[in-house]
């Protein structure tokens, strides 16, 4: 067939299908002044997964899933984008060609530290200050982090803050993966499949998987789209989703961890009602057995808290698999009151300080984790540490029943966590876990209550039984006068942690 010079100009002047679409290119190696093939790299679009043959070409049949993204491989690393993030993805139309250039990575330390932030959710730019200043900044130049993830629910329904949010994160000066929230949904979109745009723009892959020599870590967007019905979303994974997985997973080192990061918890919260697929857990359980050390993050729910998953929610691994519910860099929803700088409080429901996670990784798979309360938490007060608050009353009568107790929240606490007291240098005692609202923020919620005027843009969150306060009934028949009371906690991962805090006991004689 006869083309006229005039049509071809034209053809020549629009990019091909694959072009735009980024359905071939390139993975290649920079290093040493030149440039070469780097093949049996592994690309993708959040449902296909090939890899790059010998001369480092790779080509994905249309139509994509997804923005492409490169699998980074443990031996290399991924240069930064001009906003800072790592060059890992293509989306669509970005007119900035389908090769991926890796850079050879060093041999590592022997562990690997990843900051965690979960749910900043920022409504406007005071709020973006607030994330910068409490979170961001007392992290620079303090942190030995060699990755950074974001757990979704970047900002508050308003993808015009991402860039602002963005700039921040990226200048604790790590490579910075995001997973999406449901508050990252366009809710302008008619379908599921087109909720997540704006997002692609601003991070890339919403299902995506990322190697290091420590451990993989695999992103999922686990927030499904529902605009029928006014349900708004549900917790769940698509096919498209199980396909990756299914084409992935197999070929992924079973030496190393496997960190699969979510927004929303894999368990049911509140418990009674279905908040995450049942169907959907079970399978995605499966596909995950074969790995001896799984660990799942997760966010959304604004409180910390630990599941350790086993039959009963369709967990059938060698050992209960553990879920760690990151809590909110925005606390609760950056509400309470503000201190002399300005941040608001933003405890949490179950009395923990805003803040983030960190996880660090060794070489043989072994983690560890902790919590990290927000810079304007810091101030220098015995009960009130990384590891844990203390609540106690500040006086008692002398002889009087013993029914007041000192409380302990240990936010890292689980179940089997030995935490004890004692007072006045004595013996330690055991205290008791107890499902209950940590007092230091009833004590919120009551001085709100009485306030004749707002003491904060938003007041406290009312106060929810936590999954991590115990209790030591405080003895009353001392001498009269200070006593101080020691907390000791046995933290799985960070070993003993203390705090203290001091009551007093007076004379007080019977009224007449």
């Amino acid at each position: 067939m006869r083309i006229w010079p005039a049509c071809l100009s034209l053809l020549l002047a629009i990019p091909s299908i694959a072009a735009a679409q980024c359905l071939e290119g390139r993975v290649l190696a920079s290093g040493g002044g030149d440039v070469r093939p780097l093949p049996d790299v592994a690309v993708s679009d959040g449902r296909q997964v090939v890899r790059s043959n010998e001369d480092g070409r790779w080509s994905l049949p249309g139509p994509l899933a997804g923005p492409v993204f490169v699998i980074k491989p443990a031996s290399h690393q991924v240069p930064a984008r001009t906003d800072g993030l790592p060059d890992f993805w293509r989306h669509a139309g970005e007119g900035r060609g389908c090769d991926f250039v890796l850079e050879p990575a060093g041999a590592g330390g022997g562990t690997l530290e990843v900051l965690v932030f979960s749910d900043p959710q920022t409504a406007d730019m005071r709020e973006v200050e607030y994330f910068r200043k409490a979170i961001v900044e007392p992290l620079a130049g303090r942190h030995t982090a060699g990755l950074g993830v974001t757990l979704g629910d970047v900002t508050n329904d308003d993808p015009s803050l991402y860039g602002a949010l963005n700039q921040a994160t990226t200048s604790l000066g790590v490579p910075w993966l995001h997973v999406p929230g449901n508050h990252d949904l366009d809710f302008d979109a008619a379908h599921d499949r087109d909720s997540l745009e704006s997002f692609h723009r601003a991070f890339g892959p919403d299902t995506f998987a990322w190697e290091e020599p420590h451990a993989v870590f695999i992103g999922l967007d686990n927030v499904i789209y529902r605009p029928e019905g006014g349900a708004g979303y549900t917790g769940g994974l698509r096919e498209g989703q199980f396909e990756f997985l299914e084409a992935l997973l197999p070929a992924l080192p079973r030496d190393r961890l496997l960190v699969v990061m979510v927004h929303v918890p894999l368990f049911n919260a509140p418990a009674g009602r279905e908040t995450f697929r049942s169907a959907d857990r079970e399978r995605l359980f499966r596909l995950l057995e074969p790995f001896p050390r799984v660990l799942v993050l997760s966010g959304h729910r604004h409180q910390l808290q630990h599941a350790f998953h086993g039959p009963e929610s369709g967990w059938h691994g060698q050992a209960p698999l553990h879920e760690f519910n990151v809590g909110a860099a925005s606390g609760a929803f950056w509400s309470g009151v503000a201190g002399a700088d300005g941040l608001p409080d933003a405890t949490m429901s179950d009395g923990t300080p805003n803040g983030h996670a960190r996880l660090v990784i060794d070489r043989e798979g072994d983690y560890r984790l902790s919590w990290h309360r927000a810079g304007h938490h810091a101030r220098d007060d015995a009960a009130f540490t990384d590891a844990m608050a203390l609540h106690a009353p500040r006086v008692l009568r002398r002889g009087a029943y013993p029914a007041w107790g000192v409380y302990a929240n240990v936010y890292m606490g689980l179940d089997d966590t030995r935490v004890e007291f004692r007072v006045d240098d004595g013996e330690w005692q055991p205290m008791r876990k107890v499902a209950a609202p940590d007092p230091r923020l009833v004590v919120e919620n009551v001085r709100d209550d009485l306030a004749t005027e707002l003491r904060g843009f938003d007041r406290s969150p009312e106060a929810v039984p936590s999954s991590h306060l115990w209790r030591g009934a405080l003895p009353t028949d001392l001498d009269a006068g200070e006593h101080q009371v020691e907390v000791r906690a046995f933290d799985r991962w960070q070993g003993e942690q203390r705090a203290r805090t001091s009551y007093r006991l007076i004379e007080a004689p019977r009224p007449r």
